[in-house]
């Protein structure tokens, strides 16, 4: 994840932060970022698991678009998921689709007082801001910002951490958010993230952020960088955009129709409806499964995948060792026929063969905070 630094890269405000924590940096989405520190990706990893991280997810897109009620209405011809029964500060996960349902972009939308606030990932965020203001018609006040960061704290003694900072955050539930202070400033925090682990999502301005990572490390938080977070997602079984789904792949295939609501699927009135309709009613012949190695063999992405009567059946699209589970993990897609769980597979690991078979969804048991709303 993350190659060799580009002199064009963009610096996040935290930038000379990580350099002064020992970060090695990497260019990734267009941005100069830290894939790890010091003490390395498994500690980092093991630390968010036990204790509280700290990511620099400021890469990431904030778009505001403002509005009244019928914001909502021409939000929802959009995206398929409920936005106009949405409560104030709720949070949805969903997608922005092309008409035959390939996923320009997974993102997540928060209903705030004014219309609502959509996070979008690094590398789609300026052609997403595009797409939007085109389906829109321009009606409506679009602000893709440069000037907050987001920073994710995520672990179990997150909440402990974060509240000595910041009162009031132990009362957010699970995928909600809220206005907060914090140095005289108001700044939104959401209970989210994307590690499988209790934790918040902080939106804040550029110019204050260094001093909240540095109180958050004062607290007993660490820093985390790339690597760890991508060990983290794939053991909870969260999708990478651009690896385990893209413009080719649908929710259906994604293995994502949870995020569809279930009234959208009935009424339709969505970009690539029809074919998310289709798909549902008649299948799809591949579908993005969890896959577990035997032994240690790590299969990377674009690892073949064969069936026991050695037909090649799919490929993986992530693949690591899970600190975690003390064990390789990996997702992929396989024709369909052959993702029901325990199902034996292949995986050709430079020429070789190595057995493996379809797991069930995620490796590792995402621990949200109890009572909270999913």
């Amino acid at each position: 994840m993350g190659k060799k630094v580009n002199m064009k890269d963009k610096k996040t405000a935290l930038n000379s932060l990580h350099k002064k924590y020992g970060a090695k940096l990497v260019s990734f989405a267009g941005y100069e970022m830290p894939i790890q520190y010091s003490k390395g990706i498994i500690e980092e990893h093991e630390n968010t698991r036990k204790n509280a991280g700290i990511f620099d997810v400021s890469h990431m897109g904030q778009l505001s678009i403002k509005g009244d009620e019928s914001l909502a209405k021409d939000l929802e011809k959009i995206f398929p998921t409920d936005l106009s029964t949405a409560k104030l500060n709720q949070s949805k996960y969903s997608f922005l689709m092309n008409e035959e349902a390939g996923i320009h972009d997974d993102l997540i939308i928060t209903k705030v007082e004014d219309g609502f606030n959509i996070v979008l990932n690094a590398a789609c965020k300026h052609s997403d801001f595009k797409l939007l203001s085109k389906f829109l018609a321009n009606k409506y006040e679009m602000i893709l910002s440069e000037e907050l960061s987001l920073v994710a704290i995520q672990g179990p003694n997150a909440v402990k951490i974060l509240e000595k900072i910041i009162t009031g955050v132990s009362n957010l539930k699970f995928m909600n958010g809220g206005i907060f202070k914090y140095l005289k400033e108001k700044i939104y925090i959401t209970r989210s993230g994307y590690t499988g682990e209790d934790g918040f999502e902080i939106s804040i301005a550029n110019n204050n952020v260094e001093t909240l990572v540095e109180e958050l490390i004062s607290e007993g938080a660490n820093l985390i960088g790339l690597g760890a977070r991508d060990t983290l997602r794939l053991e909870a079984g969260l999708c990478l955009y651009g690896h385990d789904m893209d413009i080719n792949k649908s929710p259906i295939e994604a293995n994502l129709k949870w995020a569809i609501s279930k009234n959208r699927i009935l009424e339709g009135g969505f970009i690539g409806f029809e074919k998310i309709k289709s798909q549902i009613e008649k299948g799809v012949s591949k579908v993005r499964v969890d896959i577990k190695p035997e032994g240690r063999i790590i299969a990377r992405e674009k690892t073949s995948i064969f069936s026991k009567e050695d037909k090649n059946i799919g490929e993986i699209t992530s693949g690591t060792f899970g600190p975690s589970v003390q064990a390789p993990v990996a997702m992929g897609y396989v024709e369909n026929s052959f993702s029901g769980v325990d199902t034996k597979v292949f995986l050709e690991v430079r020429g070789k063969k190595y057995p493996a078979s379809i797991s069930n969804l995620p490796f590792y048991k995402k621990s949200y905070v109890k009572g909270a709303n999913k």
